[in-house]
């Protein structure tokens, strides 16, 4: 099976920055997009940020031009450079990633999620 893990969540000030990392491990062949999502109490998951296997990137209103997301696709890992953070960007935030995995002979893509990672922006 694969399993992701997300690692750099943590509390800080206004205008401060945080770098997330999720990586895949597992019997994995090959992973197509990867994703960061998060979700602010008492609201709706929502989606932060995509980078395709081919690296192209997309990102919510929001968080365009004080994001980043990337990959590196030899260590199977995802990356979110989060800057200029505010408090609206409290949250908890899950990778995920469509990931294409062998059961026996049988390809198949099936879409993983990590199991979240706290960012609490206060001062």
């Amino acid at each position: 099976q694969v399993q992701l893990v997300e690692s750099g969540g943590g509390l800080v000030q206004p205008g401060g920055s945080l770098r997330l990392s999720c990586a895949a491990s597992g019997s994995l062949f090959t992973i197509e997009s990867m994703h960061w999502y998060r979700q602010a109490p008492g609201k709706q998951r929502e989606l932060v940020a995509t980078i395709t296997g081919g690296g192209s990137t997309n990102y919510v209103d929001s968080v365009k031009g004080r994001f980043t997301i990337s990959r590196d696709n030899a260590k199977n890992t995802v990356h979110l450079q989060m800057s200029s953070l505010n408090a609206e960007d409290t949250a908890v935030y899950y990778c995920n990633m469509d990931v294409s995995y062998y059961v026996g002979t049988q390809l198949r893509l099936q879409n993983f999620w990590g199991q979240g990672t706290r960012v609490t922006v206060s001062s």
